[in-house]
């Protein structure tokens, strides 16, 4: 699978993320304060220098006050415009833990090359 963190895919994901902090009216300062993280660390992730696992995006996303789920299906709706992966919400049968969601959440389906 080819590396996706300077993909044309990638970069629509941290513009979405970057759109949804300026849609709150945050500075990076300012959801770095609620993340307890540096202005530094949210400008990586929005540049693309730093990745976040899906914990931390779940945490980012909270933080904007996002769902996960929501935010997952928007970004999997501008990847199908755009002719990326298709992601699929896997939701988890006989409703269960929120930590037992997560570990099933998110499953690419196909592959960035078709």
């Amino acid at each position: 699978m080819a590396k996706t963190l300077h993909s044309r895919h990638n970069k629509i994901f941290l513009k979405m993320l970057r759109e949804l902090r300026e849609s709150r009216g945050l500075r990076q300062s300012d959801l770095a304060d609620l993340l307890g993280r540096s202005q530094a660390t949210v400008s990586n992730v929005e540049r693309g220098e730093r990745r976040l696992d899906v914990i931390e995006l779940r945490d980012w996303l909270e933080a904007l006050e996002e769902e996960f789920l929501e935010f997952a299906g928007k970004l999997d709706a501008e990847l199908q415009r755009l002719g990326g992966p298709r992601l699929r919400v896997v939701r988890q049968r006989g409703g269960g833990s929120a930590r037992a969601a997560l570990n099933h959440i998110l499953r690419v389906v196909g592959d960035a090359g078709k």
